[in-house]
């Protein structure tokens, strides 16, 4: 609960401390209280006595002192119906203690209960009040000026800011202190207030409450305005560290006391119609917010969703007076509702004329009704004659009203505290130990550990820090058809219980601001979706930001990501950039038109070199075919067979085996296809060496050496092979460099040495064989191969001389069906260049099909 005055009154309390001062001056014998004695404005006699400090009116009377003349006691203004039920609820509990058999049994109970008006000053002197008495002189010297403290224990105050300055001046005499409103986290610092103690949670748990309210509606841009005090300033200082851990930020944070000049107050209301938040979290005292309420109205700012404290937001008064629906659909934290049986009976009960040790009652009772007695010092003037037996039933005021009973029932639980911790002390069982002597430390002690169960059911206690367990309503201001809003409980807050279960919300519909079903949105920027990520704004709170779309290869699968996360290298980011699909494995296949193609072309190579072997085999004995060792041109035409199909180990995804095969398979059957060429053009040129008269070359390269020569030249690559084999394979490898959303799955080549070797090899007898040819093309013979030999060769050279900048260049699976169209065509050259000429003239040609010598 707010303070009802700012601290620079303080300093009022200093000089209190001189009046409090109750030793006599040097040369007198006797001991005297300084300054006039006061006297309670409610009180009883008892066998033990406690103390209350209320505020039954909320102000006084401005007057200016010039410090040369004793000041006169203030003149208190404006009665406060809420602290004289506060009182009322104490004198309830005091009462069924006293006629309790099981408490106390055999004492009685009293009270002296003093009006402090608000003033933080007046409190402090009439808490001293309470601690010294009222005596004017003591006994003699020789005795000394201490004495036990008139009350064993000090209800009170309303209010955080007095009972500060009370808690600090009582502390070091140990007297305890127990407040039913007074909310401050910081006066659970036992250090500065070792003997205060409360009956309702600490703010430190309401402002954490507040800001898991606010997080858990989404609004995170909220405004903030707080009473000006300690209760204002703690408590919005500990909402505001809490909202920043859940990611909620403050557009503004603004003060406000109920005194404020209007300039200040007119600023307030500027600041909320620029705000682009439509939230306001509301940490104000009731009186403040009395006063806010009304600024509000006046402007007519509606629209906003108000978060409240406790201080106000099952306050009736404040919801009687919000004629404009200002506040309809407002949420906040409340204290749980409660009933004690008979305390509104007793609180209604008020009769002046059986108060007479009450001096509070008759001008009570004057307001109440509106009305005047006799011996009043005013003057009656219109209003009508008291009597003093005015009936209550059917009046309905802010006295009548009974929302603050869950405070009431602080009060009277902070009553039945002390009680209990004397009937311990006091030993009581059917009677009690009159003779123990009480001192407040003992009681103190006691306090802070007992532990009860009210006849309500409900179980007191407090902590190391002298507060109870934290348990809050969740309110929700629903309009009603009287205009008035109604008090409806959404849910519960519970600060014992696991951080993930402490906010509780009921399944029922809340009314939000103007009436509205759905929950408002309040947040400086709209929620990145999925698929993008947070970039702060700059110069802006944390929750001002742009939304930027993941780049390729990143996702954010979460609401508001501040990161993008990169897939995985065999995975990619969707077209919303929200999960990671699997990458397309790009190889040369079967199924696809371009792998289609070269098959077909594989085969159809395959088709002819079979059909022009089985020409040459049928026309095995004719010159054509005898001629330049048939043996070689069948040996030929079975390499071009492996030439054509090794090109099918391409094509299809790549495994260990296809890797090591196909380039393995490539060069040995492309040696041995070379060699056979190689051979075909030194039988050429041997065959015209040896028609030169004494030439017996031919026995030196006859059928044996070709086919050795053939062998011996294939076997060289046989060995690169296993060498690069052995080594250093090829293996299956999955590219992830050449495109970003597909996998090339591809034959490395382990060794590029070994991959060179073989291709160069491959190239070196060609060359040869191209030289050989060259020079034998115009050697005269009616069968000559050479010049298409040569042909075959310029072909075979000119394809692999282009293939190694294409295939170097290519990408993925293009690359390989470079290589593919390099062996078909080379294949298909030398198929045509050699064969096909001889199978013209067997087919076409049979007369040319003749031996000339």
């Amino acid at each position: 609960m707010p303070s009802t005055q700012r601290w620079p009154e303080q300093g009022w309390a200093l000089l209190q401390l001189l009046l409090v001062a109750s030793f006599s001056q040097a040369e007198e014998p006797v001991c005297r209280q300084r300054g006039d004695p006061e006297n309670p404005q409610l009180s009883k006699n008892g066998d033990i006595m406690l103390g209350g400090i209320f505020s039954f009116h909320t102000s006084w009377k401005a007057r200016h002192d010039t410090y040369r003349q004793k000041p006169l006691p203030l003149e208190c203004t404006s009665l406060n119906f809420r602290d004289f039920q506060f009182a009322q609820a104490m004198l309830f509990a005091i009462e069924e203690i006293n006629n309790s058999t099981e408490l106390l049994p055999g004492i009685s109970l009293g009270y002296k209960i003093y009006d402090v008006c608000g003033s933080i000053a007046r409190s402090v002197r009439y808490a001293l009040a309470l601690t010294n008495g009222n005596e004017v002189l003591s006994a003699l010297s020789e005795a000394p000026c201490t004495r036990p403290a008139q009350v064993q224990a000090i209800m009170g105050d309303t209010s955080s800011s007095p009972c500060m300055a009370i808690a600090t001046v009582i502390g070091p005499f140990h007297i305890p202190m127990i407040s039913h409103f007074a909310t401050c986290a910081c006066l659970s610092d036992k250090t500065k207030y070792p003997s205060f103690l409360r009956t309702i949670p600490s703010d430190y748990y309401q402002s954490r409450a507040l800001a898991q309210l606010v997080w858990h509606f989404g609004w995170t841009w909220v405004g903030a305005i707080r009473t000006n005090d300690d209760y204002g300033n703690n408590g919005m200082a500990t909402f505001t560290e809490t909202a920043q851990h859940l990611g909620i930020c403050l557009e503004y944070s603004v003060s406000f006391f109920r005194t404020d000049p209007p300039d200040k107050i007119q600023k307030i209301i500027d600041i909320f119609k620029a705000s682009t938040s439509k939230v306001i979290v509301a940490f104000l005292s009731h009186m403040d917010m009395d006063v806010l309420i009304q600024e509000l109205s006046n402007h007519n700012l509606t629209g906003y969703q108000w978060v409240g404290s406790e201080g106000w937001i099952s306050d009736s008064q404040i919801a009687a007076m919000d004629r404009h629906h200002i506040l309809d659909g407002a949420v906040g934290l409340s204290i749980p509702k409660a009933h004690v049986s008979g305390m509104r009976e007793f609180i209604l009960d008020v009769k002046p004329l059986n108060s007479s040790s009450n001096e509070m009652f008759p001008e009570f009772w004057e307001t109440l009704f509106s009305c005047k007695f006799k011996q009043s010092k005013s003057s009656p003037g219109n209003q009508r004659e008291c009597t003093g037996h005015e009936d209550l039933t059917g009046l309905q005021n802010s006295f009548t009203d009974m929302s603050l009973m869950p405070i009431f029932y602080n009060v009277y639980k902070g009553v039945y505290a002390v009680a209990h911790a004397l009937h311990n002390i006091l030993s009581c069982n059917k009677t009690c130990n009159n003779k123990v002597q009480l001192d407040p430390f003992t009681i103190l002690q006691h306090i802070t550990k007992i532990k009860f169960i009210t006849k309500e059911g409900d179980e007191v206690y407090f902590n190391e820090n002298g507060d109870p367990a934290a348990k809050y309503e969740i309110i929700n201001w629903q309009p009603t058809e009287h205009g008035i809003a109604d008090f409806v409980t959404v849910g519960l807050y519970d600060a014992s219980l696991p951080a993930d279960k402490q906010l509780h919300l009921q399944n029922r519909s809340l009314i939000w601001a103007q009436n509205s079903q759905q929950v408002p949105l309040s947040v400086c920027s709209e929620k990145c979706l999925p698929g993008t990520r947070k970039v702060l704004q700059k110069g802006k709170p944390v929750c001002c930001y742009d939304c930027l779309r993941c780049a390729e290869g990143e996702i954010s699968n979460i609401t508001d990501s501040i990161t993008c996360v990169r897939c995985h290298p065999e995975f990619w980011s969707n077209e919303r950039r929200d999960a990671c699909v699997k990458k397309e494995a790009v190889f040369l296949s079967y199924e696809e038109i371009m792998g289609a193609l070269l098959t077909a072309a594989s085969l159809f190579g395959t088709c002819i070199t079979a059909i022009v072997a089985f020409i040459f085999f049928r026309y095995r004995k004719t010159p054509i075919v005898r001629a330049n060792n048939s043996e070689l041109s069948f040996l030929l035409l079975f390499s071009l067979t492996l030439c054509f199909l090794c090109s099918l180990t391409f094509i299809g995804r790549p495994s260990e085996w296809s890797c090591m095969l196909r380039h393995t398979a490539f060069g040995i059957t492309f040696v041995l296809c070379i060699s056979c060429v190689l051979g075909k053009t030194i039988v050429v040129l041997m065959a015209f060496k040896a028609t030169l008269p004494g030439s017996n070359v031919m026995k030196w390269f006859g059928p044996t050496q070709q086919k050795l020569s053939v062998l011996a030249f294939t076997l060289i690559q046989v060995i690169i092979c296993i060498l690069w084999l052995t080594i250093s394979p090829p293996f299956p490898f999955k590219n992830f460099k050449e495109f970003k959303d597909k996998i090339i799955l591809e034959c490395a080549l382990g060794s590029a040495v070994g991959f060179w070797a073989v291709l160069g090899y491959i190239g070196l007898l060609a060359m040869l064989c191209f030289i050989l040819a060259f020079l034998a093309r115009k050697l005269p013979d009616n069968f000559n191969e050479a010049k298409f030999i040569t042909f075959s060769m310029l072909i075979f050279c000119a394809v692999w001389i282009t293939f190694i900048p294409a295939y170097v260049s290519s990408p993925g699976k293009f690359s390989v069906a470079v290589e593919i169209f390099a062996i078909l065509a080379s294949s298909f050259g030398l198929l045509f260049c050699i064969f096909i000429p001889k199978c013209y003239i067997i087919l076409l040609k049979p007369e040319k099909n003749t031996k000339i010598i």
